[in-house]
């Protein structure tokens, strides 16, 4: 019998749903805006009336549950959000256990960066693999680390924060409270900063798109930007091999277009720092399923729950 599960990926902004079936095919999927300044309430109804039309549509297979991922740290035990910027309406609020209640099926709450990574080692660039370290290049910049096909949790569901690992000792100051911060040298928002301290434009405030395509163009500042960028991924990348010794390292977000622009010094730092990566065969690749790995991921959650107690 065909078994799917639903997932959720519940961004600031947009909220989107997919079924997706125990060999990983997308059967159907909404999308609908996130509207936080509604109040608690009618998020949490968006995510409960996506979630059972998607399942109303179904006419044949088993429902093995609802996997949902969010921006911010979270207690896995507890399934309640304590720091999301994003979704501060549902801070220190037991949101999985209230979407189970309204629903009558098993719900898995899992962090954004965590669902894309284990979507990754699911169905994308990781499926060879049993461990892997996943970057997610956005506003900030997340992580999740997989291994033996799960995700790593830590203590209390905080681990992953690869984008608080210090690349910079005395460096840019970061809103976590510690300054030099992998995100604060290497998200779209760094080379955003960046490009307008160096008036790389005529006008403030310029996207990391914009840059990119002035970098294409051959403007040497951009160029320079990336340079600086794929230093501080190198930086960190280097710690991460060193310290898990995993076959694969993955990249995804909007700055991965600029590939060619930042990967050069990334992996020239690495190579400088990681007797690790010099001497083993890891690779550091970019990740494939774009800004659906999370959906896949979270999908996944309720398979791997009901595999994990089998």
């Amino acid at each position: 019998m065909t078994e799917y599960s639903i997932g959720v990926d519940l961004g600031g902004t947009n909220l989107r749903a997919a079924v997706v079936d125990q060999d990983g095919n997308l059967l159907d999927q909404v999308n609908v805006a996130t509207s936080p300044d509604k109040g608690r309430d009618y998020v949490i109804g968006e995510i409960v009336d996506s979630i059972q039309k998607l399942r109303a549509k179904q006419s044949e297979g088993r429902f093995a549950g609802v996997g949902i991922g969010v921006p911010g740290f979270i207690l896995i035990d507890k399934g309640i959000i304590v720091g999301s910027n994003n979704l501060a309406f549902l801070e220190g609020f037991a949101l999985r256990d209230d979407i189970e209640r309204r629903l009558g099926a098993p719900v898995i709450l899992e962090n954004d960066a965590n669902s894309a990574a284990l979507g990754e080692s699911w169905i994308g660039a990781g499926q060879d693999v049993d461990d892997l370290v996943l970057l997610t290049l956005g506003t900030g910049i997340g992580g999740g680390i997989i291994y033996g096909n799960r995700v790593m949790h830590g203590r209390e569901g905080m681990a992953g924060e690869l984008g608080h690992i210090t690349v910079v000792p005395n460096g840019n100051p970061c809103g976590c409270g510690n300054v030099g911060c992998l995100e604060k040298h290497a998200s779209a928002t760094a080379i955003s900063c960046l490009a307008d301290l160096m008036r790389v434009t005529p006008h403030p405030n310029p996207s990391a798109e914009e840059i990119f395509k002035l970098a294409a163009a051959g403007d040497w500042k951009a160029q320079q930007i990336f340079r600086s960028m794929g230093e501080a991924l190198g930086v960190a990348l280097a710690m991460l091999i060193n310290t898990f010794n995993f076959p694969l390292f993955l990249l995804s977000g909007g700055p991965l277009p600029a590939w060619d622009y930042f990967a050069p010094a990334m992996i020239d730092e690495v190579k400088r720092r990681s007797f690790t990566y010099r001497n083993t065969k890891t690779r550091i690749e970019k990740a494939k399923l774009g800004n659906q790995a999370g959906l896949f991921g979270a999908a996944y959650l309720p398979f791997q729950a009901q595999n994990y107690r089998a």
